[in-house]
């Protein structure tokens, strides 16, 4: 197997090294984590001390690996002096550089920094497509740097060249191009939340979705929705229109209700049956159970219906009135 393009230079530099002054008894390592970015004879052999130290050549990048095969273990033994020689034939040493990948929010925010000044607005959502964040060495610490941003008013298309600069590698600088979405805030639902379940704050979540798939009408603030009731199932982690909730139904159809007539200096309470649903304010046709007569009314508490003082009956007792008080009377329990 052929070495790999690094190591072929120091190969050849350590077969014309003087060797360690005294024979040293050895054995290569199976695995070998670099703690830098050199590698020493005591990443590739146990057991040699002080002399273990010498340097060897530069580490693979971060992240990445190289495998010492038999007979190159061989040639930097004989060269350094190194009692050992190869027992199978199937000995090798796997070197190791750990490394981490930068986060996309590390590369973002700089990004960010250095688009503001151009118009970027600060909600939007940055795109940038086959971007991947360069492997760093981990625990080292790392500058990233934005040099030369553009932002196009129009398009909202942008770039920057991208500089990470990190202990025990090379400077990294890559140019890179992506487009700003505007965003608006959405209102979304946490849960399954069923027809007529009143919302909680716990039931949905103010987030940020992108302006162009967001539906219109959708809400986009807790107020419009917390406390209110689904009109229709509501699925999770979907945003939620306007048209989806209303106020809570206080009054149910066909429920026993208190009529009640407020006029100066008089007040009359009757019982009656709502022959429709309301929410607190909502006006509903309710049934005079003493005059069979129907009215309408406002919903002003659990129960309780306010008969507006001088309002005309929209079906009297000798079933004169509109069509739909009278289809209304019919289907009203008796």
């Amino acid at each position: 197997m052929r070495a790999p393009p690094f190591l072929a230079p120091l190969l050849l530099a350590l077969l014309l090294a003087a060797p360690l002054r005294a024979q040293e008894l050895a054995m290569p390592r199976a695995v070998s984590v670099l703690a830098d970015g050199t590698i020493r004879l005591s990443d590739l052999f146990d057991g040699l001390g002080e002399n273990g130290d010498a340097a060897l050549g530069t580490a693979p990048p971060p992240g990445g690996r190289i495998i010492v095969e038999t007979s190159q273990l061989a040639a930097i033994a004989r060269a350094r002096g190194i009692a050992w020689r190869p027992l199978t034939g199937s000995e090798r040493v796997v070197i190791e550089r750990p490394g981490r990948s930068l986060e996309p929010e590390e590369i973002e925010d700089v990004l960010r920094a250095s688009l503001a000044p151009l118009g970027l607005e600060e909600e939007a959502e940055l795109e940038t497509p086959g971007f991947s964040p360069p492997t760093v060495p981990r625990g080292a610490f790392v500058q990233i740097m934005a040099e030369q941003g553009h932002l196009d008013p129009a398009s909202r298309r942008f770039s920057a060249t991208l500089v990470v600069a990190a202990e025990g590698m090379p400077t990294w600088r890559q140019r890179i191009a992506g487009r700003a979405i505007a965003t608006t805030p959405a209102v979304i639902a946490t849960r399954r939340i069923g027809r007529g379940e009143i919302l909680g704050p716990e039931d949905v979540r103010l987030v940020r979705l992108r302006a162009e798939r967001l539906r219109s009408g959708a809400a986009t603030s807790l107020a419009e929705v917390v406390g209110q009731q689904a009109r229709r199932p509501l699925g999770p982690e979907l945003p939620v229109l306007a048209a989806d909730v209303a106020q809570p139904v206080m009054i149910e159809r066909d429920a026993l209700v208190v009529l009640v007539l407020d006029s100066p200096g008089l007040s009359l309470v009757a019982q009656g049956r709502a022959l429709e649903a309301a929410a607190r304010g909502e006006t509903l046709p309710v049934m005079n159970l003493s005059s069979r007569s129907i009215v309408e009314g406002v919903a002003i508490a659990p129960g309780r219906v306010r008969v507006v003082a001088g309002s005309t009956p929209v079906l009297r007792a000798d079933g004169s009135g509109s069509a739909r008080a009278a289809h209304l009377a019919r289907r009203a329990p008796r």
